[in-house]
């Protein structure tokens, strides 16, 4: 109550003041008002202002601004606590990438027991119509050589050409100066499967015994010969039998059992048997 009284008084004294200055200038002739009007504005403009001032800040007024220098606060903080959110979650996708490739690891060294064999996931990869090859993260310090087979979860993948102390690069059986002696899995007949320009999921065999019976979908494998592959790789399955005039010419299309586009993780044979 004493408060609005207050604000009350304040009120009635800039209304005194303006009406003495309406009255003063009401007398004043018209060619000097110009020049009282200049004085109002310097002078008593600035007191009535800062009058203004002083009510609205007695009556409670200012707390508008109050409230808008809050909120700024408050949006900084929500922002900086978004941000240290952001990269919560930024290290927890960083985790599960990481325990997802290790589960990937263990299932692959599970699948093939029989090998000694080290992990490694792809840092760069060259697919084209050409030269089909990958780089692998590890190199001459993991013990990585050349002509060593290189597989992945679902079968083959290629075999080491070069290394450096921390990389090597794989030769995929897709490029097309890849050839593998390999084995039809329920006839037991040997062929030869190359890489081809087809695209970057066929493989075609060639080397076909006359006699052999050829199906859609037998599964191909590798035969252990030629000092690279172990036998009995997975390599893919038939998907298309071409007949030629020659029977000896004829060949097949063979769809890779890796998918070299998705491909992320490997294992490198290193040509030790576990014992």
């Amino acid at each position: 109550m004493y408060k609005n009284r207050k604000t009350g008084i304040i009120g009635v004294i800039i209304t005194i003041v303006i009406l003495i200055l309406v009255v003063i200038l009401s007398n004043t002739d018209i060619k000097e008002i110009s020049y009282l009007e200049n004085i109002f504005n310097s002078i008593v403009m600035p007191i009535q202002n800062g009058l203004t001032y002083l009510k609205n800040k007695i009556a409670g007024n200012d707390s508008f601004f109050v409230e808008m220098d809050t909120l700024k606060a408050e949006n900084e903080d929500l922002k900086k606590k978004n941000s240290e959110l952001e990269q919560s979650l930024r290290e927890l996708e960083i985790i599960k990438s990481e325990n997802d490739t290790l589960k990937e690891y263990v299932n692959l060294k599970d699948k093939y027991p029989e090998y000694q064999t080290i992990p490694a996931y792809i840092i760069n990869r060259d697919i084209n119509n050409y030269t089909k090859t990958i780089v692998i993260n590890i190199g001459e310090k993991d013990g990585i050589k050349p002509d060593m087979a290189v597989i992945a979860d679902q079968g083959l993948v290629g075999h080491v050409i070069s290394t450096t102390e921390n990389t090597a690069k794989v030769q995929t059986i897709i490029d097309t100066s890849t050839s593998i002696s390999s084995l039809i899995s329920t006839s037991r007949e040997a062929i030869v499967v190359n890489g081809t320009l087809e695209d970057n999921s066929t493989l075609r065999a060639t080397y076909i015994p006359t006699d052999a019976t050829l199906l859609e979908n037998d599964n191909i494998e590798t035969s252990g010969l030629g000092g690279i592959y172990p036998k009995g790789i997975h390599i893919g399955t038939i998907k298309q039998i071409v007949n030629t005039k020659n029977s000896i010419d004829r060949y097949a299309y063979i769809q890779t059992a890796v998918d070299f586009e998705k491909l992320e993780t490997v294992l490198v044979i290193t040509n030790e048997k576990e014992e």
